[in-house]
């Protein structure tokens, strides 16, 4: 009769904890006053802790490597757009000057940029310099993101241009 008794307020009693937002789980809280140390509180949460650790554990190693996988990714799209901007600026400053070399002064501009940010950050970098139109130029950096996760595979594509600076005297007129 006792030992029903006893199943029945720790029932009662787990279900009131329930109620307030307390699990119980892995607390010894609400074994006092037990008679019967092998009763069904003493054995009822053992273990619990080991289980949430064995599920929890690999969630947070996840949500690391995730976060570290995301900080290479956007670090190396800021190095690919820095220098394409840098190899951009170049080709601006060098189209109307020299029509033939601008490419290579560009080219070896944004490679320079990538050299002093990143330079294993960006694998199998690709600089293409660009010109749509007479009056337009710009570089375009294309390379892949080392991964942690093996199988995942990103990449950066990043594209500057303007319009080539000219120096037109006055005239006068």
């Amino acid at each position: 009769m006792k030992r029903t008794t006893d199943v029945l307020r720790h029932a009662v009693r787990r279900r009131l904890d329930a109620a307030r937002g307390d699990s119980g789980v892995g607390s010894r809280a609400g074994r006092r006053g037990t008679a019967d140390a092998a009763g069904p509180r003493a054995y009822g949460d053992r273990g619990m802790t080991a289980i949430e650790f064995v599920f929890l554990t690999p969630l947070l190693f996840f949500m690391i490597f995730a976060t570290v996988q995301f900080g290479l990714y956007f670090f190396a799209d800021h190095v690919a757009q820095a220098a394409a901007q840098a190899g951009a600026r170049k080709a601006r400053a060098e189209a109307d000057q020299d029509p033939g070399g601008w490419q290579g002064k560009a080219t070896s501009t944004a490679q320079t940029y990538i050299n002093q940010l990143g330079p294993k950050l960006l694998d199998g970098q690709s600089i293409t310099p660009l010109q749509p139109d007479a009056v337009t130029v710009g570089v375009r950096v294309t390379a892949r993101v080392p991964t942690i996760f093996p199988g995942l595979h990103f990449s950066v594509h990043e594209e500057s241009q303007g319009p080539v600076e000219r120096f037109v005297p006055d005239n006068g007129g």
